[in-house]
């Protein structure tokens, strides 16, 4: 995963400790009113494990985005972070390491009496696999506002943007913290590598739509910083953007001439060329989002 510079306005520690290990005890604290808190399911796919975001303060209680895999020990550390002061969970996508932890931290704020949070996010699409069936308490339409308000009549209150962003997952949103100017990308973007793209919940076309709605929303939004779910704060948003964008249609492009070589080659023919510059342990992920471009590229013809 890589590091981004610090900014001026985005307190990043794990950024200035960047050659550190990832731990997963304590959440950073990114501003007064964000902090995150990282699952302990470091993998390929993940990385150092998925970021679940810690939205607002103890005076207006708090938004958990992306509760995360159903780690017990990761449940009652986003429970004793929050002090169960949990107003919403919000699911970016069902995929396994972001919904299962919602229902049981749900519960234990129910258990404890401590808050009676409701889950929000987009039910699982038709195409979706049986570990990511999901189904919110409250389903999330787009560009609908999801407000903190303070309860002592003080000044602070904080209100997320929804952003319909389908490509990765069929059901993804992105969240913007409209107050901060803050993009919290779910698995749409991420730090250190391109998401995957798996067909049939997953479509390349859709993806790179997203990426435009994503753009304009950092022009309404003067957005700088991007949170993925994995990997550190990205920098210079609309660049970031911008790029991924550009390496998928490179990557399309050189997909769309492996295919012309070789018409009747298969994925895994196709693979080995079009992702030569891929270590090959990876080209079994890699053939995933190969088989979304190859959708994309026939859908046009």
């Amino acid at each position: 995963m890589l590091a981004m510079p610090r900014s001026n306005n985005l307190i990043d520690t794990a950024t200035l400790l960047a050659t550190a290990p990832w731990q997963h005890e304590k959440p950073v604290v990114l501003l007064k009113n964000v902090m995150r808190l990282t699952a302990p399911n470091p993998g390929m796919m993940t990385g150092p494990g998925t970021n679940s975001y810690i939205i607002g303060t103890a005076d207006t209680g708090y938004i958990v985005v992306d509760p995360g895999p159903n780690d017990p020990a990761h449940i009652q550390r986003l429970f004793e972070v929050t002090k169960g002061d949990i107003c919403a969970i919000v699911c970016t996508h069902s995929h396994a390491d972001h919904s299962p932890a919602a229902k049981p931290l749900q519960a234990l704020c129910n258990a404890q009496k401590t808050a009676q949070p409701l889950i929000h996010g987009l039910p699982s699409g038709e195409h979706a696999s049986s570990n990511s069936y999901f189904v919110p308490d409250e389903t999330l339409q787009n560009n609908e506002l999801i407000k903190l308000v303070s309860r002592r009549l003080q000044p602070d209150s904080y209100t997320l943007k929804v952003i319909h962003t389908p490509g990765h997952a069929e059901n993804h949103v992105c969240l913007v913290l409209i107050n901060d100017s803050l993009l919290f990308s779910g698995d749409h973007i991420l730090n250190g590598s391109t998401t995957v793209i798996n067909p049939p919940d997953g479509h390349m076309g859709d993806y790179l739509d997203s990426l435009d709605v994503l753009t304009a929303a950092c022009a309404e939004h003067q957005i700088q910083h991007i949170l993925p779910a994995h990997g550190y704060v990205l920098d210079h948003a609309v660049k970031v953007i911008a790029h991924l964008k550009a390496h998928r249609l490179g990557r399309e492009e050189k997909i769309a001439g492996v295919m012309q070589a070789d018409p009747n080659g298969t994925l895994d023919d196709w693979v080995a060329k079009a992702y030569d510059d891929a270590p090959k342990h990876l080209w079994a992920v890699a053939k995933r989002s190969l088989l979304a471009h190859v959708e994309h590229i026939r859908s046009k013809k």
